[in-house]
């Protein structure tokens, strides 16, 4: 085995969870350091042991545990949500459809003068 940096999402609510996932890392073979951040559900161990091991050894926690990804997927949310908006007002607008009738002689009014002119 060999010096690795394995990052997990695990899936921790309270104190316990964090409990639970340092007590099963603090007995595993191999670990030198590991980190547990509550907010981020991620977990970061350092030391001489295989990924895989360290997923199953997480796992038995009863913890939903996947390997962590890097990605960013907060931006690509925003762009569908900004399309839903202008998708909205589209819709509204077949409900406005009395108001093109007046428009349009309004519309033929300026051509009248551009005419005359």
């Amino acid at each position: 085995m060999s010096q690795q940096t394995v990052v997990l999402k695990v899936g921790m609510s309270c104190q316990g969870c964090v409990g639970a996932v340092n007590r099963v890392l603090g007995k595993m073979e191999g670990v030198e350091s590991y980190d547990i951040d509550i907010k981020e559900q991620k977990v970061t161990v350092k030391g001489n042991v295989e990924p895989e091991a360290v997923f199953q050894t997480v796992s038995k926690t009863g913890k939903k545990t996947s390997f962590w990804e890097a990605e960013t997927p907060a931006p690509a949310p925003t762009e569908p949500e900004t399309k839903l908006v202008e998708v909205k007002p589209t819709e509204e607008k077949p409900a406005d459809t009395p108001a093109e009738p007046e428009a349009k002689p309004v519309d033929e009014k300026p051509a009248e003068a551009v005419a005359a002119a």
